[in-house]
């Protein structure tokens, strides 16, 4: 016969066995929600830094675009600053723009970084557009100055016979000069005295060997008497370029240069136009 306290005690253990099973299969429950959930924020804080870097990247790629855009408008600034000859170090584009400020910084909102990159696109582009037709208009009047005459038809010379009424040298009598005459020696480069087309490249009556330059603008020069002519009709010259050699062709006494200048079909005196009116007439 089995004795009641063994009894007791075997059933006894048997609860405190089964009791003890319950708490760890609940205990095992609790560490496996407890890791489903840890695995859950884990997700999601992977993807709260993706979504953080996608920011990050997105904001870098508009800094390079603006950045761009700056070295662009620097760029430009710079060549306006030399096509409309400003005075040196008044618009320094290298140099930091002086800021300042008080009391303490605090943390930008991500909505109003946005906002201002966006305004300072917008501030970039107005400026882009206005510079670049500032741009435009600068060069529009370098061309137009280019197209005026404005130097000698030869280096290092100077003026023998003016402009206007004077001694026939062939002759006597009275003779009205259309142009201004400069010493030369035969084969010494004639100069093209503005950017133009060369309208006339040949022989005219009086004047030998001539090349004849439309400036576009109402102008047009004459280099008469040359001993050889180096540009054709049509060729495009810029100011300083040798058009042709010096000579004697023509009506004339000795190697020479005749320049012309003819503003809208009325010949008119080249002397304000040329770089050697500041020297003054000699010979």
């Amino acid at each position: 016969m089995q004795h009641p306290l063994a009894a007791a005690g075997v059933v006894l253990a048997v609860g405190i066995l089964a009791g003890a099973g319950v708490r760890s299969a609940a205990g095992m429950a609790q560490v496996e929600a407890m890791q489903t959930a840890d695995a859950a924020r884990q997700a999601e804080l992977k993807q709260v830094r993706r979504n953080a870097q996608h920011e990050v990247n997105a904001l870098a790629a508009r800094l390079a675009e603006l950045q761009a855009q700056a070295n662009r408008l620097n760029a430009l600034g710079a060549r306006l600053t030399q096509a409309g000859q400003l005075q040196d170090g008044e618009f320094d584009f290298d140099k930091p723009v002086g800021q300042g400020g008080v009391g303490r910084a605090s943390d930008m909102p991500p909505g109003e970084l946005h906002q201002r990159l966006a305004g300072l696109e917008g501030q970039f582009h107005d400026a882009d557009t206005q510079l670049s037709v500032l741009e435009s208009l600068l060069f529009n009047r370098e061309l137009d100055r280019n197209a005026i005459p404005s130097g000698d038809p030869i280096a290092n010379s100077y003026i023998t016979s003016g402009f206007g009424g004077r001694a026939d040298p062939f002759g006597g009598g009275h003779q009205f000069h259309k142009g201004i005459d400069f010493e030369a020696s035969v084969g010494d480069p004639v100069l093209a005295v503005a950017d133009g087309v060369v309208s006339f490249s040949g022989v005219r009556s009086g004047y030998g060997n001539v090349i004849e330059i439309d400036h576009g603008n109402g102008y047009v020069t004459r280099y008469a008497h040359n001993s050889r002519l180096e540009r054709t009709v049509g060729d495009l010259v810029r100011s300083g370029q040798e058009i042709a050699k010096a000579g004697s062709t023509g009506r004339s006494t000795g190697a020479h240069v005749h320049l012309e200048v003819w503003q809208d079909g009325r010949v008119i005196n080249p002397l304000k136009f040329l770089a050697s009116a500041s020297q003054g007439r000699r010979g």
